[in-house]
C-alpha cells in the first residue's frame, strides 16, 4: 500500500485512462505509462516487481512487461535477473542532476537553511509542486538527532502539510484551482476533510506570514512554513521548517519558528532582488 504524498501514489493518480490523454490530442500515453513506472517507486522500496507496477499504476501485465524491458534497455532500471524485480538506474539520477544544478537558488539559500536548522534543532528545505505534491529540492538538518530527516527528492502531500498548504495558498490561482480540482478528484473524503484547515491556512498567511501545521501531518513534527513572494524560473518555491515535538509545546515553538522562518525567506527574496 502506498503512502499519502509518495511517488507511487502520484502516480497511481493518473491512469492511463485520465483526463489529460482523453482531451489531449498531443499526449503522449505510452510516454506518460513509462514516467508512472519510474515514479511508482517510493524511498521505501529498493526493488519492485511487474505486479507491484501493475497495482501501484493500473497498467495491463502486458504494457508493464513492456516498459520495464524498456526502461531497463535505456537504463532507467536494472533487473534482477534472480528475483525478477527492478532497481532505478543510474538514468534516473543523471537525469534529474541538470535541474537541481541549474536552481542557483539552493546554493545562495543553503547556508542560511543550515543555520536557521542549527538554531532550531530541526530542519529546514526548500520545496517546489510536482502535480499534486511537493518535492524538497534543498535541505538543511541540525546536528541533533531527528526522528523525520527530510532528503532531496522526499515528496509530501499538499493537503496536509505547511509546505502544501503555503503553496496552495500563494500560488496563481489559475494553477493552485487546477490543482485543488485533481486533488478533489484523487480523494474526495479526504480534499473535504482538509477545506477546513485549508482556509484557516490562508488567514494564518495572510495575518502572520507563514503556514503552520501542528502535528497533523507527522505526530512527531511540527510544521512551518512560507512561500516566496513570487515564482523564480517559473517555479513557486516554499521554505519549510520541521521541528521535533520533544523541543516543547507547540505555541513555544511556533513562537520561534514560524517568524524566523520568515525572516530567513525575506533575506533571501532581498538577496535576489525580489525586494
Amino acid at each position: 500500500m502506498t503512502r499519502p504524498g509518495s511517488r507511487a501514489s502520484a502516480a497511481h493518480s493518473r491512469s492511463p485512462s485520465s483526463e489529460p490523454a482523453d482531451k489531449d490530442r498531443q499526449f503522449a500515453a505510452t510516454l506518460a505509462n513509462g514516467i508512472d513506472i519510474l515514479l511508482a517507486f517510493d524511498s521505501g522500496d529498493a526493488m519492485l516487481g511487474n505486479r507491484d507496477f501493475v497495482e501501484r499504476t493500473g497498467l495491463s501485465k502486458t504494457t508493464v512487461a513492456r516498459l520495464t524491458h524498456t526502461l531497463t534497455a535505456l537504463g532507467y532500471l536494472r533487473h534482477d535477473t534472480v528475483l525478477r524485480k527492478y532497481r532505478l538506474g543510474a538514468a534516473v539520477l543523471s537525469m534529474g542532476y541538470p535541474l537541481l544544478a541549474s536552481m542557483h537558488l539552493r546554493q545562495l539559500a543553503r547556508p542560511l537553511m543550515k543555520a536557521l536548522a542549527d538554531r532550531l534543532s530541526g530542519a529546514v528545505s526548500l520545496g517546489i509542486r510536482d502535480r499534486t505534491q511537493m518535492i524538497y529540492v534543498e535541505t538543511a538538518r541540525s546536528t541533533d538527532s531527528l526522528i523525520v530527516t527530510p532528503e532531496i527528492g522526499a515528496a509530501l502531500p499538499m493537503l496536509t502539510t505547511a509546505i502544501g498548504r503555503a503553496w496552495l495558498c500563494h500560488a496563481p490561482a489559475h494553477e493552485r484551482d487546477a490543482v485543488l480540482n485533481q486533488l478533489r478528484l484523487q480523494d474526495p473524503e479526504a480534499f473535504a476533510r482538509a477545506q477546513p484547515r485549508l482556509a484557516d491556512a490562508r488567514r494564518d498567511l495572510e495575518r502572520q506570514g507563514y503556514c503552520a501545521n501542528r502535528a497533523e501531518w507527522r505526530p512527531e513534527v511540527y510544521g512551518f512554513a512560507v512561500p516566496m513572494c513570487q515564482p523564480v524560473g517559473s517555479q513557486l518555491f516554499v521554505l519549510n521548517c520541521g521541528v521535533p515535538v520533544g523541543q516543547g509545546s507547540f505555541a513555544a515553538v511556533e513562537k520561534q519558528a514560524g517568524p524566523q522562518l520568515r525572516a530567513l525567506m525575506l533575506d533571501i527574496e532581498r538577496m535576489l532582488g525580489l525586494r
